[in-house]
């Protein structure tokens, strides 16, 4: 249940949200529990449905039109000028305790489809197929999006690995000593 909040987190980047869409897609699951076919990944299947639970609100939303009480955005206001904020959500834990803020900044920076192949690959640990089967893309396209979100970040945190001593070492020759004891290396 962890995992998929944490993943609704980061679709939604609003814990309420994210806990309305675990929520629904628990009850669809429940619902369709037939369709499930036992000895599968469970966890990959919750995942799809929240997936597809999330684009269809996405989609519901964005036909309606944006309303705003104004009440609630000057209080919303007052609130925030008089107030430290506070970190409550767990996903930011996370990201706060085992990543840098220069980590964070660098994810953060992605586009949405490289964020959700990094998440769900190196974060919650799915294979490439389950991955594909979780977001409805073609294997080549998660792997390909794998390696350019990989490089991207790898670029976006190069001299913040180098300040604290790491170094690419990737490309660059390295002289291997001949043997001249033998004329016919």
């Amino acid at each position: 249940m962890e995992a998929l909040k944490t993943f609704a987190y980061h679709l939604t980047y609003n814990e309420d949200d994210a806990d309305d869409l675990v929520q629904e897609t628990y009850l669809k699951a429940h619902k369709f529990l037939e369709n499930y076919h036992s000895g599968t990944n469970a966890k990959a299947w919750l995942f799809k449905i929240l997936k597809n639970a999330y684009i269809n609100e996405f989609r519901r939303k964005r036909r309606q039109p944006k309303r705003v009480d104004f009440e609630n955005a000057v209080n919303f206001l007052e609130d925030q000028e008089n107030s430290i904020p506070k970190i409550q959500d767990s996903v930011e834990a996370f990201y706060i305790s085992e990543l840098g803020d220069e980590v964070t900044l660098a994810l953060n920076s992605l586009p949405q489809e490289f964020q959700e192949v990094i998440f769900l690959c190196d974060v919650e640990g799915f294979s490439y197929e389950e991955i594909a089967e979780i977001t409805s893309l073609p294997i080549g396209t998660v792997r390909s999006r794998l390696f350019r979100a990989r490089n991207a970040l790898k670029e976006k945190l190069k001299s913040y690995a180098q300040h604290f001593g790491y170094e690419d070492k990737r490309g660059k020759k390295q002289i291997e000593r001949k043997d001249t004891s033998n004329p016919n290396p």
